[in-house]
């Protein structure tokens, strides 16, 4: 089992949840997850990453599947502009690799903002820390996990 896949599972068992993780084929795209798991594209929670380019820190959006968010939004939001964050930042703040990125155990903190369309459905879909990995679990329970702020952030 992956180190990233470990702390996807300490993280849940640490909060007492019982999430279980299920192994896919390929869950790299919210396309290649929803197809994985048979459910709505909304239903899986997309994990992205910006640079804050003042504080030079990774910045969580997690947002439903087939939305797409607003890089003027998300700015806002964080309060500070915001750029393309790359595989080695992504990395060295959360611990996953692009494609893996888990909304919950990371190794570093960082700062979250969660979509309220993930709010909508009883069962929504996240990256457990690799990308063939997943785990169910309410929207509400993931922003309790994140400690996500919900926000409105997506395009139009």
């Amino acid at each position: 089992m992956s180190k990233s896949l470990k702390r996807v599972r300490a993280a849940l068992e640490a909060a007492g949840t019982e999430i279980t993780i299920v192994e896919t084929p390929l869950a790299r795209t919210a396309a290649d997850a929803a197809a994985a798991v048979h459910c709505d594209i909304d239903q899986i929670a997309k994990s992205i990453i910006f640079r804050g380019e003042t504080s030079g820190e990774a910045i969580l959006f997690v947002t439903a599947g087939g939305n797409r968010v607003d890089a003027d939004k998300a700015a806002a939001l964080a309060g500070e502009p915001l750029g393309k964050a790359d595989a080695a930042l992504i990395r060295a703040q959360t611990g996953f690799a692009i494609g893996g990125v888990s909304p919950i155990g990371h190794i570093n903190p960082i700062r979250a903002f969660m979509d309220p369309r993930l709010l909508e459905f009883d069962q929504i879909w996240a990256a457990a820390g690799t990308p063939h990995h997943v785990f169910a679990a309410t929207g509400i329970e993931v922003q309790k996990l994140s400690c996500a702020q919900v926000s409105d952030f997506k395009s139009q």
